[in-house]
């Protein structure tokens, strides 16, 4: 039988909750075929980052070049690239894949409080990496150092999610989970209009690597063919059920459970 491949191109996470690891876990339950270019290693757990060491550029592209050569994905994402050259080494490099179906979820802080994005790179995601995304995947916090827009109700991540586009996404989704009260929101703004999905507000510490793999579930979801609004659909359910089954480890913000089987129904 044969799978779609995906590619994240992130940094990797010692604790296997987030980074890379996040990612393949959920390409696999997606059943697509997981490929990756390592951008940085990171020590980490559930506590919090304790290092972050690039990968040097060479090898960023070398990896980049033997998929483009041999493995095409059929979506792609991006997470952790942590300095402006990661990035810009990652852009040029997209350009001999084509960048199909690129999610770009722009890590910039770990849920631990950990600066996982140098400031001086926001800049260069901005006006090189998000022109290349059929979607854009920011919390609210992202949004903000995005657009410099406050970016704390829902109808400010409409306008969020509006600017990015504007600065050449093709589509947003804004991500409600730092909201305030019992129901949170995530917004999907395209050029065509815009969805809202709401749920109630999951009182756990299991949120280590919700955003990775999000959009993770979004890329695979694109790669097995969905168009954006059932991907992102999708994906939302997964992410909540993830947390659900979540595995109660370690003593901080803990991993989700990513084997728990795909559904696309509410």
């Amino acid at each position: 039988m044969s799978r779609p491949i995906t590619l994240t191109i992130a940094g990797s996470d010692s604790g296997g909750g987030a980074g890379i690891q996040a990612d393949l876990k959920t390409f696999a339950a997606h059943d697509c075929f997981g490929t990756s270019v390592l951008t940085a290693i990171t020590a980490q757990n559930t506590l919090g980052v304790r290092a972050v060491h690039p990968v040097p550029l060479k090898v960023i592209r070398a990896q980049i070049d033997a998929l483009a050569e041999d493995l095409r994905p059929a979506a792609i994402k991006t997470g952790m690239l942590a300095t402006r050259d990661v990035v810009t080494c990652v852009v040029d490099g997209l350009a001999t894949l084509g960048a199909p179906n690129l999610v770009v979820d722009p890590v910039m802080v770990a849920t631990s409080g950990d600066r996982l994005l140098d400031a001086d790179a926001i800049a260069t995601v901005r006006d090189r990496l998000l022109p290349l995304a059929a979607v854009i995947t920011p919390n609210l916090d992202e949004a903000e150092l995005l657009t410099g827009i406050e970016v704390r109700t829902p109808e400010a991540m409409i306008t969020a999610g509006r600017a990015l586009i504007e600065m050449g996404a093709r589509a947003a989704l804004v991500k409600g989970g730092h909201l305030e009260g019992e129901t949170l929101v995530d917004v999907l703004v395209r050029a065509d209009g815009v969805e809202r999905y709401a749920h109630a507000r999951r009182r756990t510490t299991a949120t280590h690597g919700t955003g990775c793999t999000l959009s993770a579930a979004i890329c695979a979801n694109l790669a097995l063919g969905l168009d954006l609004e059932p991907a992102v659909r999708v994906a939302l359910v997964y992410l909540q059920r993830a947390m659900a089954a979540a595995p109660g480890l370690g003593a901080g913000h803990g991993p989700v459970w990513h084997g728990v089987e795909v559904r696309s129904e509410k």
